[in-house]
């Protein structure tokens, strides 16, 4: 089998006390991902679950480490080393609640802020230099960060998160397509 153009990832924690919840709102996405394009994400493989085959013509494998957040980057780098894809092939979706519910972010490099998956991924990599789709879940306000992101996320919040997971799979197909610049500067400027 061709070797894959791209890793594309999903943070989030394994099982069904996760689902719903804000911090799963990567994996989320790579999900609606998958679904858009016919991809199974259902092989066990690299400490997380696998789908590959095609979006745009161009070959991707999708991930979703089942590692708990704090040990994403373990996954990551086993599927990295196995399909030799570098830094540079390698996007990573994941909340942030720093940007507003609704809107994503999409950056080259930088750090993994207070994101334990990807503190992890930045540890585990020694590169900084891949593509992030950050989706917003915030404002965080006054609440504590941990119970916060682990909590489900509310029925009438579900459609801006919605709207923000449409606009993350968007900026990803033309990602893959080439058009990384039209993804960032559509975006990252939406209001």
């Amino acid at each position: 089998m061709a070797a894959n153009d791209w890793l594309i990832v999903g943070l989030g924690n394994p099982g069904k006390g996760y689902e719903r919840t804000w911090h799963n709102v990567g994996r989320m996405a790579v999900e609606a991902l998958g679904l858009r394009h016919g991809l199974e994400i259902r092989k066990r493989r690299f400490r997380g679950l696998t789908g590959q085959g095609l979006i745009d013509g161009h070959r991707v494998r999708l991930l979703l480490p089942n590692t708990y957040m704090n040990l994403s980057g373990d996954s990551v780098i086993r599927a990295m080393a196995y399909d030799r894809v570098r830094p540079e092939q390698l996007i990573v979706l994941y909340d942030d609640f720093d940007l507003p519910l609704g809107r994503i972010r999409i950056r080259e490099q930088g750090s993994g802020g207070s994101h334990k998956g990807m503190k992890s991924l930045l540890d585990h990599l020694k590169n900084s230099r891949f593509v992030r789709v950050r989706i917003g879940i915030g404002p965080l306000g006054d609440q504590d960060a941990i119970r916060f992101v682990l909590s489900k996320i509310p029925r009438d919040s579900m459609p801006l998160l919605e709207e923000a997971i449409e606009d993350a799979c968007q900026a990803v197909e033309w990602i893959v397509s080439g058009q990384q610049q039209t993804a960032q500067e559509t975006f990252n400027k939406k209001v």
